[in-house]
């Protein structure tokens, strides 16, 4: 078989076995189905899920969720149904944004839209190997889902959970039954193993009950008991709803815990689906909440959110008694900028206070402080004042951090020159965190207001201090580079818009160009321009071709096919539509079940959305190349060096074969002779378009 032969032979397979994969994954759901879920799933809603968005014309915009930027890069068109950030370059539709963003497959992400949508999901019946492939993580959710259910359960239909945990929550917490139900609280019993017993007998395994922490292993007899065994329990949700762990508190005297040498609150461990760090107790109920009040309280403890809620007040989400993490507070980020640090008015409450300010700061967002008063944390607060004295009193006592850190440090240093210094340190390693200049220097001058300093020496402190700082030096890297691809992006548009038309305003290729840049290229013609006409000179006459036509002619005159798997499943979609005589819809690229497909499509249809032409060639009068013209350029620019850039493969494959031990003379005059001819073929490709065969 020849090497040329070979290397399609190969693509082949490749392009099979990735297709048949796709095909299993899609085989579960019924295409029906799929067509339902597809029809039904509106982008705005589901992406709005996760990221406050913000209505820019006919689309939406946001922070990406996918890394982190203090500038809205990430784009949400309702009409198209799909996404795209300019930023890192994510792009899809709603169910891939459900796949990137939950690390789910595409059947899992298809179940959890139709969950969301109320629409039955048809499958076929699983093989042995279908469960066997079943992934951990599923497992482990059901799991967890389950045992909430199982607690839950306990709590009401038992007479431990009905003495013990109920009354608790009424009598000593004071939660309503709506708030105990909505909040999925329960009660584990006391008995020893009850619940890890009634899981194995309900069909799940032992592997899934230790790695998800509800269970543990005694150690010598193997013996399973339950991690939260006389406890109540609140169940942990992500930002998806789906619970992915539990905190128990026992209800034992601080007396008999010492006795038992047990903790007050036992919690998850971290597990392939829980991540501490990651997660915000309360959120999936308080997210809707945040964005409509452009706010986010924060407080302690699980209580202290539930009774909040309670009260009427529900833009409320608990650190669970640590510091903010990194991630925590860019998961904030997504739904508002700005952050209420609600804590109890004691000393211990005003250092918590003190350690989350300066994270959060860093991340760009706004932070102010509420103390409570000394008798109240924010779970008696929110019982013993209506929703509007709370809000009041929020509204009358929230500080900003500037002010509420400057107070609280000065009250110990007094008149201390030396400690005072130490506090103007403190203020100054604050400021300098913020990424936002304006913001940094109105800060420098409140400071300088507030301790009485030269403002000059605060500013030079704090510049300082960035110029020190590891994050600073990514964030100036970041901003470097992000510079010079602007600046690329506009010598480019300044060149197309150049007389001359040689240079082709919408791509950048060349004969140095790659194989797949070159197949890029051509499925942008086609998707984005196909339906297009443009003159060509042939003679002394011009003709009108169109853009589709030629494309696929030349490559239909050749048997050519693409190399990059997705780029020819593109080129395959379009040209059966093309010999049914119509244009592609846009959904048989942006929901094809292969979300490279998506979206590579997405990003070829995208790609000129951030184009727009400088007003200062059109001030300078300066001639700006129709569409026309740069596609009369433009399309045999491409199929030329595509077909080039083939012809010179063909020769190295031909060339490769000459080196081949035993070839007889006959062979290597055939082969030289066949090397001629494309050598001659690429000559014949350097002058205007020809209908080469090659």
């Amino acid at each position: 078989m020849a090497n040329g032969q070979w290397l399609k032979a190969k693509f082949s397979i490749v392009n099979s076995s990735i297709v048949n994969y796709f095909s299993y994954l899609c085989d579960m759901i019924d295409q029906q189905t799929i067509d339902r879920i597809f029809a039904a799933a509106d982008i705005v809603d589901i992406v709005g899920d996760y990221v406050s968005l913000k209505r820019k014309g006919v689309n939406y915009e946001a922070c990406c969720p996918f890394h982190n930027e203090k500038t809205p890069s990430f784009k949400v068109s309702p009409a198209k149904g799909i996404f795209r950030c300019f930023g890192c370059g994510k792009s899809g539709n709603a169910v891939t944004f459900v796949m990137e963003h939950e690390g789910m497959t595409y059947p899992e992400a298809l179940r959890h839209i139709a969950k969301k949508y109320g629409i039955e999901v048809q499958e076929r019946e699983q093989t042995e190997e279908d469960i066997q492939r079943n992934n951990d993580r599923e497992s482990m959710f059901m799991l967890n889902s389950w045992a909430s259910d199982y607690f839950a359960d306990y709590l009401y239909n038992s007479d431990e959970g009905q003495s013990v945990g109920l009354s608790y929550f009424r009598q000593a917490r004071g939660f309503a039954e709506s708030t105990i139900r909505k909040f999925g609280l329960g009660f584990c019993p006391s008995t020893w193993g009850k619940m890890s017993q009634d899981a194995l007998r309900a069909g799940y395994k032992e592997e899934f009950l230790l790695s998800t922490g509800l269970s543990l292993k005694r150690e010598g007899t193997g013996e399973l008991h339950d991690r939260f065994r006389e406890r109540v329990i609140f169940p942990i949700h992500n930002i998806a709803g789906r619970i992915v762990g539990f905190g128990g508190r026992t209800l034992l005297s601080s007396e008999e815990q010492k006795q038992r040498h047990i903790g007050k609150y036992q919690n998850s461990p971290e597990s392939e689906i829980y991540s501490k760090s990651r997660e915000i107790y309360g959120l999936y109920f308080a997210k809707k909440a945040i964005q409509q009040e452009d706010n986010a309280i924060v407080v302690e403890g699980y209580a202290d959110v539930i009774s909040m809620h309670q009260s009427g007040i529900e833009n409320v989400v608990a650190s669970s008694g640590t510091a903010f993490t990194e991630e925590q507070i860019r998961l904030l980020y997504r739904f508002s900028k700005n952050i209420t640090l609600m804590f109890d008015g004691d000393g211990a409450g005003q250092r918590a206070a003190l350690k989350s300010t300066d994270k959060v700061l860093k991340e760009g967002m706004n932070v102010r402080v509420v103390l409570l008063p000394e008798e109240h944390d924010p779970d008696t607060f929110a019982r013993a004042y209506s929703a509007e004295e709370v809000r009041n009193y929020i509204a009358q006592n929230s500080q900003d951090f500037m002010t509420f850190k400057a107070r609280l440090l000065l009250a110990d240093a007094q008149n201390d020159p030396i400690k005072r210094s130490e506090v103007i340190k403190s203020l100054v390693e604050s400021i300098s965190l913020m990424p936002d200049n304006i913001k940094r220097s109105v800060y420098i001058k409140e400071c300088a207001r507030m301790m009485d300093i030269d403002e000059n020496v605060l500013v030079g402190e704090v510049a300082r201090k960035r110029l020190m700082s590891v994050g600073d030096k990514e964030a100036e890297a970041f901003v470097r580079r992000e510079t010079q691809r602007h600046r690329a992006e506009q010598r480019e548009a300044q060149d197309a818009t150049l007389a001359g038309g040689a240079k082709d305003p919408f791509g950048n290729i060349s004969a140095g160009s790659s194989e797949e840049s070159l197949e890029r290229e051509i499925i942008y013609y086609l998707v984005v321009h196909g339906d297009k006409n443009f003159e060509l000179k042939e003679g002394r006459n011009y003709v009108s071709i169109n853009v589709a036509s030629l494309i696929l002619d030349e490559m239909a005159l050749d048997d050519m096919s693409l190399n990059d798997r997705v780029y020819n499943t593109i080129f395959d979609i379009f040209r059966r539509a093309h010999e049914e005589g119509r244009l592609p819809e846009p959904n048989e690229y942006t929901a094809h079940h292969d979300p490279d497909v998506c979206k590579a499509a997405i990003d070829i249809m995208t790609q000129n959305d951030v184009y727009t032409e400088s007003e200062i060639w059109s001030k300078k009068e300066v001639h700006s190349i129709s569409e026309s013209e740069v596609l009369s350029v433009g399309v045999p620019k491409v199929m030329k060096l595509f077909k080039t850039k083939r012809l010179t493969k063909m020769i190295s494959e031909l060339q490769q074969q000459l080196g081949r031990e035993g070839i007889s003379e006959d062979e290597q005059l055939a082969i030289m002779a066949q090397i001629d001819k494309l050598n001659r073929a690429k000559v014949v490709l350097t002058r205007p378009l020809n209908r080469l065969t090659i």
